[in-house]
């Protein structure tokens, strides 16, 4: 959805117990970020895990499915996440 809106400025970040998958804190900036922040809050009250939060059903395209796909990163399973190509060095 930031594409749409030509705003991809932003980040969100997950900060998780390795162990148990539990969700510690929650990082956003960027556009929606006042609207977003609401998801975290709630998974961190509930001691909501990564798991649930990545099972958690968001429609596409919208900002919130940033925390999803943050939650897929840690999985590896991340299908909406921008990579950029690494340059090798000397190049």
């Amino acid at each position: 959805r930031a594409i749409t809106l030509d705003r991809t400025d932003g980040l969100t970040k997950l900060v998780l117990d390795a162990e148990s998958e539990r969700i510690l804190g929650v990082g956003l900036v960027g556009p929606g970020a006042g609207e977003l922040i609401a998801e975290g809050v709630l998974a961190i009250e509930m001691g909501a895990t990564a798991t649930d939060l990545k099972l958690s059903i968001h429609p596409h395209p919208t900002l919130t499915e940033t925390l999803m796909e943050s939650a897929e990163v840690f999985f590896g399973q991340a299908t909406h996440v921008y990579r950029p190509k690494r340059v090798a060095q000397g190049q």
